[in-house]
């Protein structure tokens, strides 16, 4: 086989498709819980914060107090903005949970669909007595 026929046979197996639907899925979800975050939890957080945007805090390196961020990197401040990674990790919190939660629903999911069937029902003890004495009869 040629380098593109083994190319195509690779893309062609089961793992890689699953794999690039997983990616397009996840990139999809990756859309929504960030427009929850965005939109609907982070404006709760900024509320039970009294508003502040983490965003803009920041330290100027240089000993200058500026406004704001914007300030700061308009007067070419170099600045530690500590604020975005409290950010970062805020939202890693938020989407942790909604991975948790959306996981756990599938689990769920799963485990009701997944019942074992009951087993047939089978004659009882008094019938295979019943059948046995009748058998020795004959």
């Amino acid at each position: 086989m040629g380098f593109f026929s083994d190319f195509k046979a690779s893309l062609m197996r089961g793992d890689v498709l699953s794999l690039a639907t997983a990616v397009v899925i996840g990139s999809a979800f990756s859309k929504i819980v960030g427009s929850a975050v965005e939109d609907v939890i982070m404006p709760i957080v900024g509320l039970i914060t009294g508003g502040i945007d983490f965003t803009q805090k920041f330290i100027a390196l240089n000993g200058k107090s500026y406004e704001n961020l914007a300030a700061a990197k308009k007067g070419s401040a170099s600045v530690i903005t500590y604020g975005n990674l409290v950010q970062a990790v805020i939202n890693f919190v938020i989407i942790s949970f909604f991975i948790f939660v959306v996981l756990r629903a599938a689990e769920k999911a799963k485990k009701k669909e997944i019942t074992t069937p009951a087993a047939p029902a089978g004659p009882s003890e008094i019938e295979l007595l019943t059948q046995i004495r009748d058998s020795l009869k004959k």
